[in-house]
């Protein structure tokens, strides 16, 4: 039986009428037949071409569904990374296959909600004079300064692990997008740490933390909507 690389699984996605090929625990099918994963993306979510060991965990049906496809190889047995994978770290997603996966999606809520807050209570504030607004603005801008750092180390991660560190267009958007945002929360942080009374009366160093904090708004949108399209890629017309 014909043994796959992750490279040769990965041409055979279901683009430019290509077979759709996915692997589950070392074996390979052919899902061309199913109108469930046409075009190479099933349920808007997992794309042909890749391994699925680990995703299939989450699906509402059993792994027996695979068999009503062919089998037409076996997955060679061997990671594909840029880097081979530390024996510790081996050994650490054997006994926590949560880490394999979830570490990044569980972790980048948080910047998320904390940036919109950010900006959120600070628009609040310039329209209600209401001080504990702006209060909370601050704080929430601290804290999404501090899970951002924790965000962007997990994204790194999973990019590295899942997806062997391809160039991918959703992560080549991410990663300088996510540096510039926590660049630009960390200075107004520092700034607003500096002059408590930033905002009140209204001056030209206002101004100065005002745009950084409202442009977070956008950073975050841009962030989520690309992160957004690896989990659930957007079908081509």
């Amino acid at each position: 039986m014909k043994e796959f690389t992750l490279k040769m699984l990965a041409e055979n996605n279901g683009e430019n009428d290509k077979p759709i090929y996915i692997a589950h625990k070392g074996k390979v099918y052919d899902v061309s037949e199913s109108r469930l994963w046409k075009g190479g993306v099933h349920m808007k979510r997992h794309k042909a071409g890749n391994d699925l060991s680990t995703d299939i965990q989450a699906a509402p049906h059993e792994t027996d569904v695979l068999e009503r496809y062919p089998q037409i190889g076996v997955l060679e047995n061997k990671q594909e990374t840029l880097m081979p994978m530390p024996e510790f770290l081996s050994r650490l997603l054997t006994r926590f296959p949560m880490l394999r996966r979830h570490p990044h999606p569980m972790t980048v809520h948080f910047p998320i909600v904390f940036m919109f807050s950010a900006t959120v209570f600070t628009i609040l504030f310039l329209m209600t004079g209401t001080n504990s607004f702006e209060t909370t603005a601050f704080h929430c801008l601290g804290a999404g300064v501090l899970f951002s750092v924790v965000a962007i180390a997990t994204g790194w991660y999973t990019w590295w692990l899942n997806y062997q560190s391809k160039p991918l267009k959703a992560v080549t958007i991410k990663k300088p997008v996510s540096i510039i945002m926590l660049a630009t929360a960390a200075s107004a942080f520092i700034i607003r740490a500096a002059v408590p009374d930033i905002l009140y009366p209204f001056r030209g160093i206002s101004l100065i933390y005002l745009i950084p904090v409202l442009s977070l708004f956008p950073f975050v949108t841009v962030i989520g909507w690309f992160g957004a399209s690896l989990t659930f890629p957007i079908e081509k017309e």
